[in-house]
């Protein structure tokens, strides 16, 4: 294997840097990327989070998998980078300095912004080694998601795989255009897509899940060592096909009722909104009956704000 020039022989542990930029002052950033190579044969599993410099969880999901040394296979290759986006990790920002998204530049440009020439060089020098990718995601701004696994509807292979991995939930979801998922897509790499808590948090439920997935992951390929035992969770993941926003109808302070992951009951009250002055009073309440996969943890929302995402139809497993 031959990764941004360098080779990496069968048996053999290697971190390369990749050289994405410099900062302002001429500082280099690099990115870490560490490769596992097994004396045995076998696929190779790319690991990435940080795409989104805020998010935190993705990011101490690796690099447990780094420090307990899950990441060195019985057979094949592993490919962690804990940090993508290190220019937004640096500044706790989701976005790169230029003000683009990583993931929704994808696969980029040679000559583009900043971002997209990121995204152009991990395109063109180490995503064309994976067999799979496994890229970790939290929920943006105050909204916390349910330990989830996202695959496109259709996707019978990412289904397979997602039912794998065994998070929680598995959400069926569009692709979004200029994605990594849809460039792993053209590219006819398989890819799991986790989303676990809020960005800037760190959670160590979710943490976990996407821990013990990735081992469960790993010994259905024949790649996890035998020192470690997948946990066999006694519920299979939930599948959602269809789920829907519920949005406040007031602006003022809210007040969550019920928790993530809930299973609620048409009618039931999730949350209230009240004024600061004590003179309104206003209850959310359930459209249906389904999960909650997402709640808005901010204490202050505007009207026509996301507050919770619910599921509108549970698929059989």
């Amino acid at each position: 294997m031959k990764i941004l020039g360098q080779k990496i022989e069968l048996g053999e542990s290697k971190t390369i840097q990749f050289n994405t930029a410099k900062l302002y002052t001429t500082t280099k950033v690099e990115v870490p990327i560490i490769i596992e190579r097994s004396l045995h044969p076998g696929p190779t599993i790319l690991i990435t989070a940080g795409i989104h410099g805020d998010e935190i969880n993705g990011v101490e999901i690796v690099r447990q998998l780094i420090s307990k040394k899950i990441n060195k296979p019985a057979r094949g290759t592993i490919i962690c980078i804990p940090i993508l986006n290190v220019f937004g990790f640096l500044s706790m920002n989701r976005q790169f300095p230029d003000g683009h998204d990583l993931n929704r530049v994808f696969p980029g440009t040679k000559t583009g912004s900043l971002a997209s020439r990121v995204a152009f060089h991990f395109t063109k020098e180490i995503l064309p080694h994976a067999d799979y990718c496994l890229d970790f995601h939290t929920g943006g701004a105050s909204r916390f998601n349910a330990a989830q696994i996202r695959v496109t509807p259709n996707d019978y292979v990412a289904l397979k795989y997602a039912k794998i991995f065994n998070a929680p939930f598995t959400v069926h979801s569009k692709i979004l255009d200029k994605s990594y998922r849809q460039t792993c897509v053209k590219m006819g790499i398989p890819s799991l897509l986790f989303e676990g808590g809020k960005s800037m948090s760190s959670d160590r439920d979710i943490i976990e899940y996407g821990v013990e997935g990735v081992l469960r992951f790993l010994n259905h390929l024949e790649m996890l060592s035998p020192k470690f035992t997948p946990s066999l969770k006694s519920n299979e993941t939930i599948v959602i096909e269809k789920s829907t926003w519920i949005r406040a109808n007031k602006s003022g302070l809210l007040h969550v009722k019920i928790s993530c992951n809930k299973l609620v009951k048409k009618g039931e009250v999730l949350a209230t909104i009240t004024d600061p002055y004590g003179t309104m009073r206003f209850q959310v309440k359930a459209p249906n009956e389904g999960h909650i996969i997402n709640v808005n943890q901010s204490p202050i929302v505007h009207q026509g704000d996301a507050i919770f995402h619910i599921s509108t139809l549970l698929a059989d497993v």
